[in-house]
C-alpha cells in the first residue's frame, strides 16, 4: 500500500516542468510585446522629440487638435501660432503634432 503511494508521488515529480519551461512562454510573450508595441512607440517618440528640438519661427505645423498654423514665437513650454492673418494663438509646445510638410509628403 505505501509502496504504490510512493511510486505515484515519484511519477508526479518527474512530469513537472522545470523552471525554464515555465518561464519560456512568458519571455516569448514579452519579446513579442516589446517588438510590436514598445520599440515602435519609443522610436516614434524619439523622432517627435527631435522634431520639437528643430522647431523654429516660420515653420508650418499641425497641432494635436487639428489646427494648421505658422510658428510665430517659441519658448521652452509655449508656442505662438498664427492661424490666419493677424490671428495668433498661444498653446503648449507639446501639443504640436507634426509639420505641414510631412502631411503634404504623405499625400504624394
Amino acid at each position: 500500500m505505501f509502496y504504490s503511494i510512493a511510486l505515484a508521488q515519484a511519477d508526479g515529480a518527474a512530469a513537472r516542468p522545470n523552471l525554464i519551461e515555465q518561464i519560456a512562454p512568458i519571455l516569448f510573450l514579452f519579446a513579442i510585446f516589446y517588438f510590436l508595441i514598445i520599440r515602435p512607440q519609443t522610436k516614434k517618440q524619439k523622432k517627435h522629440q527631435e522634431f520639437m528640438g528643430q522647431l523654429k519661427r516660420g515653420d508650418s505645423v499641425l497641432t494635436a487638435s487639428g489646427i494648421l498654423g505658422t510658428v510665430e514665437g517659441i519658448t521652452d513650454q509655449w508656442v505662438t501660432l498664427e492661424i490666419a492673418d493677424g490671428v495668433r494663438i498661444k498653446m503648449l509646445k507639446n501639443q504640436i503634432a507634426t509639420s505641414a510638410q510631412e502631411i503634404n509628403e504623405g499625400k504624394k
